[in-house]
Formats: structure tokens, sequence, C-alpha cells
């Protein structure tokens, strides 16, 4: 048997099925390269990178598995890989708390401009206190999109920071909300008593644009909005709009809506949004679940599965 690896995942996974198979390197393949290479493979390990579609599917002519090392699964045609009996393996959960740090991490960041005052300090030379008065999260209302388990451990997080916690999640029964402290409420309710809202749902048909000039005009004056999730979730030129307008205080991301625009993730790529333009947008290239914990994590979990899978032993 063969095993393809084609993104950065936690080195056990080659280690480890290494004792079974062969096991073969290539970084990010583009949609075209991957077809010409998955014929000769029984076991495919990626993240989200490049999408998995029908051609790639039809050209798997042995692949039996696909471990994937994040929690999502659009990128993948589910319905074709059914279809052929190959099993897709996700990790949910697993990055759940390395997101929920990082949502955490940019609501400080845009609360208290620390990114800009650092920017002052070190490139400009200035030592100006005054010039970066901030807001605490004590008190303020967080609002989550997506209850979930990074949804809830946001919640839980936030509640530590002395937060108002309201939620979203049509999957959810009533008493998960009453467990986690948090008030069930629709998408509008929330969007309108929210001084942050955090974004923790999957990008979908019903979510693609779901923050748009219309939503947005919804929100409070001056709320903040955290994308944790997918790009395409936010239009990105409304949301430049209201932050150019000041309707909105801020937007942290860690996604974009074209991360691979140049080809984002190959080296020395680059590519440009008119979002840099604002002060108070941060960003972070998708690193979510780059974490040495989380790796291990789900390292650890694909392992299982796909030897689970393969009745490996």
């Amino acid at each position: 048997m063969k095993c393809l690896i084609i993104d950065a995942v936690h080195s056990s996974i080659a280690e480890e099925l290494g004792k079974y198979m062969q096991v073969d390197t290539k970084m990010l393949p583009t949609q075209e390269e991957l077809v010409a290479l998955i014929p000769d493979y029984d076991v495919l390990i990626m993240r989200v990178d490049p999408a998995i579609n029908k051609e790639i599917l039809d050209a798997a002519k042995n692949l039996k598995v696909i471990g994937v090392c994040s929690v999502g699964l659009n990128h993948i045609d589910m319905d074709t890989a059914k279809e052929k009996g190959i099993q897709v393996i996700n990790a949910p959960g697993l990055n759940g708390n390395a997101v929920a740090e990082l949502t955490i991490a940019k609501m400080l960041d845009i609360a208290r401009h620390t990114i800009p005052a650092c920017y002052d300090v070190k490139v400009n030379k200035n030592w100006d206190k005054y010039k970066f008065v901030g807001s605490e999260l004590r008190g303020k209302t967080l609002g989550v999109l997506g209850f979930g388990r990074i949804g809830q451990r946001v919640g839980e997080l936030g509640r530590a920071f002395l937060m108002n916690v309201v939620a979203y999640d049509p999957y959810l029964p009533a008493h998960v909300f009453e467990e986690q402290k948090a008030t069930s409420m629709t998408i509008d309710e929330v969007l309108k008593v929210s001084d942050y809202v955090t974004i923790h749902m999957p990008l979908t048909d019903e979510t693609k644009n779901l923050f748009n000039a219309k939503s947005i005009a919804e929100m409070k004056d001056g709320a903040v909005v955290l994308n944790m999730a997918r790009g395409g979730i936010v239009n990105e030129k409304d949301m430049y709009e209201a932050l150019k307008s000041g309707k909105l205080g801020g937007y942290g991301s860690d996604v974009m809506e074209n991360e691979l625009a140049a080809g984002g993730l190959t080296e020395g790529a680059g590519f440009d949004s008119p979002l840099f333009e604002c002060d108070n947008f941060i960003v972070t290239p998708h690193l979510g679940a780059q974490t040495v914990d989380a790796s291990r994590d789900i390292g650890a979990h694909i392992i299982a599965k796909v030897k689970e899978a393969l009745s490996l032993t």
C-alpha cells in the first residue's frame, strides 16, 4: 500500500503509517498535479487544499481513505467519494481550543489596539499611550454564530472575561445553551445585541455572504466581527465599506474569500485586498489550528482512524 501526504501535518502520521506502507510527500500539489499523482495511492492525507473534485476522485483508482487533518469537508466532493467507497475521515473538535484561543486573541488585539500600537512604537519610533485608548471585554455582549465545540469554547473563554454570551445554532437542543450559560437567539437577534460577533459556521449556500451590507446595517455601531471559519461567509467589499465608514469597530479574521489568489500558499506568493487599507482590520493566514498541541492531537486521531479503516494492526 502507498500513502500520499500533501500538506504540513504532524510527523507522527508519516512515522506510524510508514510501518505499514510506503509514505510519500508532495506539498500542496495543484488539482492537475494531484490527478496525475493519485492513481498509485491507497491513502491520501491532507488538510484543505487543493479541493478534491470528481476528476481527482475518478483518477484515484486505488484510493480507500482520505484523512483530513481539519474539521470542514466542503472542499471534498463527498457524493463522489461515497459513490466510490472512499472513506473520508476528519478531525472534529481537536483544533477547537486552538481556534477559540485565537478568536479571543483577536478580540483583545482589536479592543486594545495592540497591533497598531506595536507598529507605532517599532516602526514609527513613537511612545504615545494616549493614541491608543481601548475598551475592556468585561460587560460586553459576545454573539456566537455556530455553537458547536469551537463556539462553546469561545463562549466559555468569553465568560471568563465577564462577557454576556448569546448564541445561534439551530441544531442544538435548548439544554445545551442553558448548560453553557448562553442565551439562544436567531441570527438577526444576535447581530442586533452583540458588541462582538464571532463566526464558527461552515461555508454553505445559506451562510455564504451572511455578512453583507444589509446584515451589517442591523448591527450595533462600533461592533466587531471575528471570522475564524471561512472567508466567503463575509462579503469583503461590504465589510470594507463598513470599516471605512466607521459603522463597525473592527474585523478580525483568520480566513479570506480568496486565500489562494496568486497561489497564496506557495512560497513567495502574495495577494492583495482593499481590506488591507483598514487599520481596524487584522488578519492571519488561516493558522487557527496551527499549534503543536492541536497538530499532535489531530495526528493521533487520523492515525487511529486510518488504521481502523484499513484493518491495520
